[in-house]
């Protein structure tokens, strides 16, 4: 999912020199590699309860696991007016990109938050100690601190110049 929002960044995207438009087919296909593997972990996660007799859904990671899932769909579903504009009459496409991207961070956000209850959980501290934890739970951090500044300053600072 960072890779495919840091796509579109001037500084740090592998495809930099492609038209905006082969970088957005690019990114639909990252994003829906990543539901993709999303769903099948929940699914694999599911099933492995199942089996087990363990409740489902027992646990913050969980909940908002299952959250984030649901809003990556829905955000999956609201991107398609970008890709086919005559679906969104009356909305201009600068709008409907910045709301994508506002939303898209919150999705990114919400997944984050997800990735640290996981790093939280007992299973995980109880596997992982020391250093190795601190720096498991600081690469989420910092990628999200990144796509935060890389779409507040693609999206949101143009909406102010604008202004």
């Amino acid at each position: 999912m960072t890779e495919a929002v840091l796509l579109f960044s001037p500084h740090c995207s592998p495809i930099r020199k492609l038209s905006h438009k082969t970088k957005g087919r690019v990114h639909w296909i990252l994003q829906c590699l990543c539901a993709s593997c999303a769903t099948l972990g929940l699914a694999s996660i599911f099933y492995n309860k199942h089996l087990n007799g363990k409740p489902h859904f027992a646990s913050w990671h969980g909940l908002v696991g299952l959250g984030t899932l649901c809003v990556v769909g829905v955000q999956s579903l609201a991107a398609l007016p970008l890709l086919y504009h005559s679906l969104a009459k009356g909305w201009s496409l600068a709008k409907l990109k910045r709301y994508h991207a506002a939303s898209g961070l919150v999705t990114y956000l919400l997944g984050s938050v997800s990735l640290l209850l996981g790093i939280c959980s007992v299973w995980f501290t109880g596997a992982v100690g020391g250093y190795t934890w601190y720096l498991a739970a600081l690469c989420p951090t910092l990628s999200t601190l990144v796509i935060m500044s890389q779409v507040s300053n693609t999206y949101m600072a143009k909406k102010r110049l604008v202004s």
